[in-house]
Formats: structure tokens, sequence, C-alpha cells
């Protein structure tokens, strides 16, 4: 299992505080993206009742803390970029923002009954370090939530439009590579991802490094679309539940 922290030029965390202002305008628009569409509420399935304080890890610029307050959960919340962190406390005055690495998260041991890592996973320079320390923090029993971008998603591409245009992996689906780096518009805004490519055994690995057992998982296309469209037929984001053993 690779975890490279740098696979180039520029880390992770570097990329995502200089898109930024870019990020804060596209996650914030009502409805824009899938958050909005179905994967929010997708994911709150997998969330253990509120007990105790959860940790929300690669929080941004704050809308799944502000949400999961509003759920009733007594959130802390965590990211690389000092910039997404001050737009979360400028959005959430009263709530508990720290810009800190994932992989070096500045709390004492068994801190947290739950840590959520909701689509930051893979955006994570040092990911097998971030979920070891994931589970670091997390209590006896305790769940580890995230969601990712599906590798499937990552590993290839459609050639075509087309409903039922062909999902072509030019290369190896094995090997973890840099993903995104290029401007995607929609709807007038436009934002560059940075992601890493990484197959499905190595995150199960790391969950196995850490002491931490897979209790729940699911795979969800792109429930925003219609159904016979392409996207439709492909995963492109998997959520998981894992409880500290």
């Amino acid at each position: 299992m690779s975890d490279n922290a740098e696979l180039s030029s520029g880390s992770l965390a570097e990329k995502w505080d200089a898109e930024a202002d870019n990020w804060v305008a596209w996650a914030r628009k009502p409805g824009h993206d899938s958050y909005w569409q179905f994967h929010r509420d997708l994911y709150r399935r997998l969330l253990p009742e509120p007990a105790g304080r959860v940790l929300d890890v690669g929080c941004g610029e704050g809308r799944l803390p502000r949400d999961l307050k509003s759920w009733g959960y007594d959130v802390v919340g965590v990211d690389a970029s000092a910039t997404l962190i001050d737009y979360a406390r400028e959005a959430d005055p009263g709530g508990d923002y720290h810009v800190a690495d994932a992989a070096e998260l500045p709390f004492p041991d068994a801190a947290f009954g739950l840590v959520s890592a909701f689509m930051s996973l893979q955006d994570v320079d040092r990911y097998g370090v971030a979920i070891r320390e994931a589970a670091r923090v997390l209590g006896p029993g305790g769940s580890f939530c995230f969601a990712i971008t599906h590798p499937m998603q990552t590993a290839g591409e459609f050639h075509g439009r087309e409903p039922d245009a062909p999902f072509v992996i030019t290369g190896s689906y094995f090997d973890e590579r840099r993903v995104g780096g290029k401007p995607y518009v929609r709807d007038g805004m436009s934002m560059t991802f940075h992601s890493v490519h990484r197959p499905l055994q190595d995150y199960v690995a790391a969950l196995a490094e850490a002491d931490l057992a897979i209790d729940r998982l699911f795979e969800w296309p792109d429930l925003s679309d219609p159904p016979g469209h392409r996207w439709r037929r492909m995963p492109m984001f998997l959520d998981c539940r894992a409880k500290k053993i």
C-alpha cells in the first residue's frame, strides 16, 4: 500500500488551499452538487445516534459540521486549509474549528465517539496515517464514517456521452496516481479538484492496520442523473462505516 504524500509537484493540501475561494462558491450554491442533491442524506444513514463528541476531518468550509450540529451532534471540525477554516468560522461563529493535518490531529487518544471524513480521504496527502489518527482519537467501540469518490470513478472515464457509452480504464486500476487538476465548469462555475486515485484494497488495508473493522458499506451511482444515464450504471461514491476493534 502506497502512502506517498506528493505524487506530483505540490501537496494536495496546498492545492486545495489555493482553490479555497472557488470551492466555497461551489459548495455553498444551493442544489449545485451531489451533497445537496442526495449524498448528504445518504451519508447520514451511516452515522450512529448523537453521543459524545464528533470530529469531522477535512471539514472544508464547514457545511457538514453545520448540518451535524443541526442534527444534534457536538462537532469539532479540522482542515489543513487555513483559508477554508476561516470560511467555516465565519459561517459558524460558535463552532469549534481547527487548522490541522488529518495525519497529525491535535487531540488526545479516545477523545471522540465518532470520526467523520466526508469526501476528504481521496484529497489527503498521507491517507494511511490519517486513518490511523482517526482510530487513535476514537474511543472504544467508536465509529469511523467516511465517504470517498469511488475508485472505479477515478480509474477511468466514459468514452462518449451516450447512455451505453463504454467506460475505459487506461493503464492499471491498481496504480496510485493524481487525478483532477483541470478546471471543471458547470452552470457558470469553475472548480479544479485535486485528488488521488487509489484502489479500494488500499483503503481496506489501511482500515485493518488501524484496527478498524468495516461495519457497513454502500456504493452509490450519481442519483441526480435520470434513469438510463451512463452514471447510473457506475458507482460514483463509496460510503463506509468502520468500528474500532
